[in-house]
């Protein structure tokens, strides 16, 4: 809270404090002064009007202390009671408004404590001072309604202040589990775009590379040859920028007049296994089952994974061959890529960020992923992706 405003509301709170003391003692002070026809009253009021001072002045800290205000405020009204005075509820005001201290700030085994034992002893004090029959309705029944009044209102505030608390701190929950979730989808989403341009860096500039230096292995003796390569070099390039255009477009404005591509998915095998071709890497795809529609998000999972994992045999397959088995069922799909070489194992202990971008993927669809040397040679790439997601698509129609 600003502290201008806490300033304000404990200024509040004191004069509000300060003018209902000052009704308490009034209150008090005409309980003292007035008669009942048929009884009699002490002749002066000063020692009520004294113990009632003193009961308010001690009121001004029952916030703090309830326990003892009310042991204070009790003994003041007992020692005014045994002068004579009738217990009205002018004269037990103060009293009152301990108790309901008692009952707002403690538990509720003190305020049955604490208020029992004070209407027990205020009706004791009462009956002592007039062990006769007359008024005792007003000096027995009387005390414990009026009594029992401040214990009811003060536990009622009690248990509204502590609702209240209670919605306050929800309110709070809930504004704290939103931003962490918007900060948790945040970084989701740049995890995202980041395994995105990996992938598609990563696999162009490999097959880029690749071609590059078969064009110029080729140059001095196949000139046409390596003039062709160049040719699909150039493709491979635009390829990439397309690609890259796409998928940086997801971070432009909504009212952006670039349209973006589609995502890839397994209808654009062919097209990575050509560039694949043309850097050098021979590919066979095998099929297993019949082919069924996947999910957005499960398609271009399976994309991806096929195309980091060709980029990898193309970098590191020792026989530049590389082997693709796509087995449907009838719910997942198996997708193994292998290559018969003696493979190299990636750079970074553990799997660099291809193979954990591709684990991420996997995941990321309800599905699973493992990758490492086959026992017979080469490296092997198998995951098992359900046809259609199991968690929320990674916006199947944005790269």
């Amino acid at each position: 809270m600003n502290p201008r405003l806490e300033r304000h509301s404990g200024r509040s709170v004191r004069v509000m404090d300060v003018i209902t003391i000052l009704a308490l003692l009034g209150c008090a002070t005409f309980g003292a002064s007035l008669s009942i026809p048929g009884t009699s009253q002490p002749g002066d009021d000063r020692p009520a009007v004294v113990l009632a001072a003193v009961s308010c002045l001690a009121l001004l800290t029952a916030r703090t202390y309830p326990r003892t205000i009310s042991v204070v405020v009790t003994s003041c009204t007992i020692a005014t009671l045994a002068q004579g005075y009738l217990p009205t509820p002018l004269t037990l005001a103060p009293l009152m408004m301990a108790l309901y201290w008692v009952a707002a700030r403690t538990d509720l085994r003190t305020t049955r404590v604490l208020g029992l034992t004070t209407m027990a002893v205020i009706v004791l004090t009462a009956i002592l001072d007039r062990p006769t029959t007359d008024m005792l309705l007003l000096r027995t029944v009387g005390p414990v309604l009026w009594l029992l009044l401040p214990l009811v209102g003060g536990r009622n505030a009690r248990l509204r202040g502590a609702y209240l608390e209670s919605v306050q701190a929800r309110a709070v929950h809930a504004e704290r589990t939103r931003e962490e979730e918007a900060r948790l989808r945040v970084a989701e989403e740049r995890m995202r775009i980041a395994r995105e341009l990996h992938d598609v860096v990563a696999h162009h500039m490999a097959v880029a590379n690749a071609q590059a230096g078969t064009a110029r292995h080729l140059a001095p003796t196949q000139p046409e040859q390596a003039q062709k390569i160049l040719d699909e070099l150039t493709a491979t390039t635009s390829a990439a920028l397309l690609e890259l255009r796409a998928t940086v477009g997801v971070l432009r404005q909504p009212d952006d007049p670039d349209s973006l591509e589609p995502a890839p998915g397994l209808h654009r095998l062919p097209e990575l296994i050509a560039a694949c071709e043309s850097a050098g890497l021979t590919v066979t795809v095998a099929t297993e089952g019949e082919p069924r529609p996947l999910s957005p998000g499960v398609d271009l999972t399976a994309y991806r994974i096929i195309q980091e994992a060709l980029t990898n045999a193309t970098k590191h397959a020792s026989d530049h061959t590389a082997r693709i088995r796509l087995a449907y069922s009838d719910s997942r799909l198996l997708i193994t890529v292998a290559n018969e070489g003696t493979g190299v194992a990636p750079p970074v202990p553990g799997g660099g960020f291809g193979l954990m971008g591709m684990r991420e993927r996997a995941h990321s669809v309800g599905g699973d992923l493992r990758a490492g040397p086959h026992p017979e040679g080469g490296f092997e790439v198998t995951t098992a992706l359900p046809l259609h997601s199991h968690v929320t698509d990674e916006q199947g129609t944005t790269p």
